[in-house]
């Protein structure tokens, strides 16, 4: 059961001095949030203008709700996607991260009568291809699926209002370079596009002179300064024993309430993980050779608690959202 909101709520609330509507206030005010964030200060109204923005962002900043509160705040006033249509594209690199934008759409969206939908590889795609039949107002997708979605005529992207590129730089690290220009192709010219990314070097700014119109630019306090709150420590192992007995000295320590254990493969976090639980650990793997239903119960079981360490590959680099991790 959602929270009741009043009517003094919603006048007051500085959500709608952005310039966002009641029906999406009112969502935003039942997920628990009282004021935005600075990236969201800063987009949320360049994107209701319906300028292009070009936003340094890292996980953590708020820069989700950034794009998808003033997005659905247009798509709401503009006729329905209907028959393979899709009006509003997000592009993210990893299934996990596409889940959990997806998941936020739905929940700012609830009051809307707007359809989202999320595709990714790693499941079948004729249920996805049988779900877009009726389109999609939003479709969160990795480029992977979207392109083989896009090549057996499931989707069509040429009544595209707004692409958003989320986690960019991650994104063209994982060689979705020349994905990412097909897709903005296939869209029109005039859409509206929105990019974040945690740096605006190399490849990104090469992709972002192509693609964006005189972009709005929003940069956030320097990594020193949003990362103040971190403790960052370096230890130097002699051998891989003693690299193994750092770790078991850390995971010891009662200031650690859960964990994750980057490792350089997917074998390696296998064996870690098994290795970690013979020893009396509650602990799992995540990484690119599991299901995605396996990766998703993973997380899930991880923010529930379940686990205490989570021995992953890069996979897990980027947009998981576990509020009770301490240690990394």
């Amino acid at each position: 059961m959602l929270p009741p909101v009043d009517e003094e709520q919603l006048a007051e609330s500085p959500f709608t001095a952005l310039g966002l509507g009641r029906p999406i206030v009112e969502a935003v005010l039942q997920k628990g949030y009282s004021q935005p964030s600075s990236i969201q200060q800063q987009c949320i109204p360049a994107v209701l203008a319906g300028r292009d923005v070009m936003a340094a962002a890292q996980t953590g900043t708020g820069k989700t709700a950034g794009f998808t509160l003033p997005m659905l705040e247009r798509l709401r006033h503009g006729p329905h996607a209907r028959g393979r249509i899709v009006r509003s594209l997000v592009l993210t690199p990893t299934r996990e991260l596409a889940a959990q934008v997806a998941d936020n759409v739905k929940a700012y969206s609830r009051h809307l009568d707007l359809r989202s939908d999320v595709v990714f590889g790693g499941v079948k795609i004729n249920p996805q291809i049988t779900r877009l039949q009726a389109g999609a107002d939003v479709l969160v997708a990795t480029p992977g699926r979207l392109m083989d979605l896009v090549q057996q005529g499931a989707i069509s992207l040429d009544r595209v209002e707004i692409l958003v590129l989320d986690e960019a730089d991650r994104m063209l690290d994982m060689g979705f370079v020349d994905a990412v220009k097909i897709i903005a192709k296939a869209t029109p010219s005039n859409r509206q596009t929105l990019l974040f990314s945690a740096t605006f070097e190399g490849k990104v700014m090469e992709i972002a002179k192509q693609l964006l119109r005189n972009p709005a630019r929003v940069q956030l306090a320097a990594n020193h300064d949003r990362h103040a709150s971190i403790e960052q420590r370096l230890h130097h192992a002699d051998d891989h024993g003693h690299k193994h007995d750092l770790l078991s000295h850390y995971l010891s320590s009662t200031e650690l309430s859960q964990a994750v254990i980057f490792t350089a493969t997917k074998r390696g976090a296998d064996k870690l993980a098994r290795r970690l639980a013979d020893q009396g650990h509650a602990s799992a793997a995540l990484h690119g050779d599991m299901g995605q239903g396996a990766r998703k119960r993973t997380v899930e079981q991880m923010r529930r608690g379940k686990f205490r360490l989570l021995v992953a590959t890069d996979v897990a680099s980027r947009g998981l959202d576990i509020k009770g991790i301490s240690h990394v």
